[in-house]
């Protein structure tokens, strides 16, 4: 997530105030690409969120529109808190038997082709592969990319296609940007939150979408053993670096005796973060082969993204994640490390800001 900017706005009479394409050239590419093939493979990356999902079948939705015909392939069962999304069950499990070899890909909020390996079986060596996201870790991988790391969501450049497509924004198409902006923003809560932002959902709300409808499975829905998963992982929060970063984990027998899966800890990284004296909050979660999946949150002063590219990982300057292959102790311990590091390099922000809270209080 990208820190808070100016906007680019075009005025259109009794219309108010429209957003403009900061990319023109990368968009009118893309929207040229996807009328050139009729059979695409939509992809986006492992383990996907709101946005992830909410611009894959935004995908679908457009490609649909125009009159193609499309797969979307994951790596695994979609969460199911964004059931109610349009062609949210159409969605195949790709693995090494898949036999189709798809020469037209669309790969979504996805910031390293990396995070779409499942799907390689099925993508032939010569495909057009659009790259679509809004990571700025990403390095423009695809034979067509619109990367632009000023978007709040990669649903807000799902809203561009579709604009310059001239397609009518349905029910359908709205509930799937709408879910994207409105996960990748915390509920409007978070930076990247912007006019232009703001003036695209009251856009996709005129379509007909109910926000309760949507925030409710989206953000706030919590099961009974997600509750149970909450309250093991929150004995574990502990604070380091004087209040300035908290951590917490959870580890597979924690998952096993709750009945979660590995999608149930996504909310939790939120917890820490929340703590008011926090900058920096991270969650560690024991995966089933192994490795440690690390999750980074930070409100101001500290771009996480770059501590999470220390350890091949990435993400937005607020929110980011890595993977690391050592046991759950030691990647606390290495992680801890680099934010520690970052935490007093970005000392005099924290300062600053800690001070014109105390003088607003």
């Amino acid at each position: 997530m990208s820190e808070p900017r100016k906007e680019v706005l075009q005025h259109s009479g009794d219309a108010g105030w429209v957003p403009t394409p900061r990319r023109p050239a990368e968009l009118r590419r893309v929207a040229e690409e996807l009328g050139k093939h009729d059979d695409w493979l939509i992809v986006t990356h492992e383990r996907p969120d709101g946005d992830a999902v909410g611009s894959a079948l935004a995908m679908a939705c457009i490609l649909t529109a125009i009159g193609k015909r499309w797969t979307f392939g994951v790596g695994e069962t979609l969460p199911v808190r964004f059931s109610f999304l349009p062609h949210f069950g159409q969605a195949i499990i790709l693995d090494d038997s898949h036999a189709a070899k798809f020469h037209a890909v669309v790969a979504v909020d996805c910031a390293d082709a990396r995070r779409f390996r499942y799907a390689a079986s099925a993508i032939a060596k010569d495909a057009c592969v659009v790259n679509i996201d809004h990571h700025p870790t990403n390095p423009a991988y695809g034979t067509v990319n619109m990367v632009d790391s000023e978007a709040a969501a990669t649903c807000e450049l799902g809203y561009q296609i579709a604009r310059e497509l001239s397609l009518p924004m349905d029910e359908d198409l709205a509930k799937c940007l709408y879910t994207g902006i409105l996960t990748d923003t915390g509920g409007f809560a978070q930076p990247n939150t912007t006019r232009a932002v703001h003036q695209i959902a009251a856009e996709l709300l005129a379509s007909g979408v109910q926000p309760y409808d949507i925030a409710g499975p989206a953000l706030e829905a919590r099961t009974w053993k997600q509750t149970e998963l909450l309250k093991k992982s929150l004995t574990t929060l502990t604070l380091f670096e004087g209040g300035l970063g908290a951590s917490l984990y959870v580890t597979r027998e924690m998952l096993d005796s709750t009945g979660c899966s590995d999608d149930d800890t996504e909310i939790l990284v939120g917890f820490a973060r929340a703590i008011d004296s926090v900058e920096v909050g991270m969650m560690f979660k024991e995966l089933a082969d192994g490795r440690v999946k690390v999750s980074l949150r930070s409100k101001r002063c500290v771009d996480v993204a770059r501590v999470a590219q220390s350890f091949s990982g990435g993400g937005h300057v607020r929110a980011a994640g890595c993977e690391l292959t050592e046991d759950l102790e030691t990647a606390m311990q290495l992680v801890q490390g680099k934010v520690q590091e970052a935490l007093m390099e970005a000392a005099d922000c924290i300062a600053g800001y800690s001070s014109s809270i105390s003088q607003r209080d």
